[in-house]
């Protein structure tokens, strides 16, 4: 009977907080809101417009701060004087600390620890020695697609390249991959909000089925060391990383590509199709225009769209005064299309030359997401190999009954943000409808879990 309770109350408050965003963003014009809904899923950036207009950083509805401006989002993202949790809020104080996104979700040292683990497994040196192998799954990838005459960019491409190069890239065994994946792509694609009973019992399946799975490959590790992360993390259990943090860190490393990579690829794709001529600088010479198509994307069309901070002590930002706790939003998305950092910020142009985007909010997102788009490492790859197939095509046409892809928006995968769960906080425009971390264990969580009344996806 208490659970459910615990069921029937996380079911209310799911959908009470629903109601509360449309209600915010289609009765109230809130442009907060607005980024949750369909408005901002097709175009954020008609939004992130209208917020800029209103000046550098502003409050929110809700009481927080956000900021459209490039300089002031480098600021906070690269500050010490904010965090992505609040000060006086050490690990394990909250129950939806029990299931983390390990080192994302930490501020230095731990942060700091915890990363410098993964970090070798990125160097230079690493990742030229990746090459082979990613460009030989995308010649399989492409191979298979153009076989088949017409197919799905993210079924047949974006989807399968990320998690064939990050399974590989932790050393898990080829006859396990498949459900390493399957697990990752459900917790990969419920980080912005757990939308229904059924979708949060999917989580609850998945997270015991993958921590069980890397509980095994532990195991295996430990008996038939290899050169992979798992097995760095295993060889420096008990002095730099603690058996409960192995889990995390894995299942963060295991799903942060997927979804960052299918975005980016697929905005690349949808942008070029909005715009053939950039499409035919690249088919003239993909080997010079690929890593300046993929840094045109990230900056055009980003897989991150936001992220925030907590202040650590008080401040003055831009010229406002924001005190110790409160939670600083910084639009990414809106950050790359400053008109005082980029001239005709609105359009998409490979041939830009680049003040360096602020698509991955802190190094730890970059280290994280690096394998899977680099500019130095896959995308080109990706379209070097997709070379020969791109000079056969002309200029590329939309099919006459597609639409466009919402843009990787309020959508988007938020692996760069420092996911705002504490419950000793205001309530956040930025928060999960139901943060998928106290979903995922329905039964022990929902008591403990306490929706804001106008919280929001990311």
């Amino acid at each position: 009977m208490p659970q459910l309770g615990q069921t029937l109350s996380f079911a209310s408050g799911l959908y009470r907080q629903r109601i509360n965003t449309l209600w915010a963003g289609y009765a109230l014009d809130d442009p907060m809101a607005l980024l949750q809904l369909r408005p901002g899923r097709d175009n954020p950036y008609r939004i992130y417009e209208r917020l800029r207009r209103d000046g550098t950083v502003t409050r929110t509805r809700l009481g927080n701060w956000v900021t459209t401006s490039h300089p002031v989002c480098d600021q906070v993202l690269r500050d010490r004087r904010f965090g992505v949790r609040p000060a006086g809020n050490p690990i394990g104080e909250t129950p939806s600390d029990d299931l983390d996104l390990s080192f994302l979700d930490l501020n230095p040292p731990d942060h700091t620890r915890l990363r410098r683990l993964a970090q070798p497994a990125f160097s230079p040196k690493q990742m030229a020695g990746y090459r082979p192998r990613i460009e030989a799954t995308v010649s399989q990838l492409l191979d298979r697609a153009a076989a088949a005459g017409s197919f799905d960019l993210v079924s047949a491409l974006a989807a399968p390249l990320p998690i064939a190069v990050i399974t590989n890239l932790l050393g898990i065994p080829d006859p396990d991959a498949e459900n390493f994946a399957r697990y990752g792509g459900v917790i990969g694609g419920a980080l912005d909000g757990v939308q229904s009973l059924s979708h949060a019992a999917r989580l609850q399946k998945a997270d015991a089925e993958l921590s069980a799975l890397f509980t095994d490959l532990f195991a295996l590790r430990r008996r038939e060391p290899a050169d992979d992360i798992v097995s760095r993390l295993v060889a420096a259990e008990g002095d730099q990383v603690q058996p409960a943090e192995m889990v995390p860190m894995c299942v963060l490393l295991l799903v942060a590509g997927f979804e960052t990579t299918v975005n980016l690829i697929g905005n690349a794709v949808n942008a070029l199709l909005d715009h053939p001529d950039q499409w035919d600088a690249l088919r003239a010479d993909p080997a010079t225009m690929a890593p300046k198509a993929v840094e045109e994307t990230l900056r055009f069309d980003p897989p991150v769209q936001r992220t925030g901070r907590f202040a650590l002590q008080s401040l003055e930002l831009a010229g406002k005064p924001v005190r110790e706790g409160e939670f600083v939003v910084t639009l990414i998305g809106a950050a790359n299309r400053d008109p005082q950092v980029y001239a005709d910020p609105d359009r998409f142009d490979i041939t830009r030359k680049h003040t360096p985007p602020t698509t991955s909010p802190s190094p730890a997102a970059s280290t994280t997401a690096s394998a899977s788009h680099s500019p130095n490492s896959k995308p080109p790859s990706l379209c070097r190999h997709s070379r020969n197939a791109c000079q056969r095509c002309g200029a590329p046409a939309r099919p006459a009954d597609a639409t466009r892809a919402p843009s990787a928006g309020p959508s988007t995968s938020r692996f760069a943000s420092a996911s705002p769960h504490t419950t000793r906080r205001p309530p956040s425009d930025d928060e999960p409808l139901a943060d998928w971390r106290v979903c995922v264990r329905i039964g022990r969580f929902c008591s403990s879990w306490r929706p804001t009344s106008d919280s929001s996806n990311w």
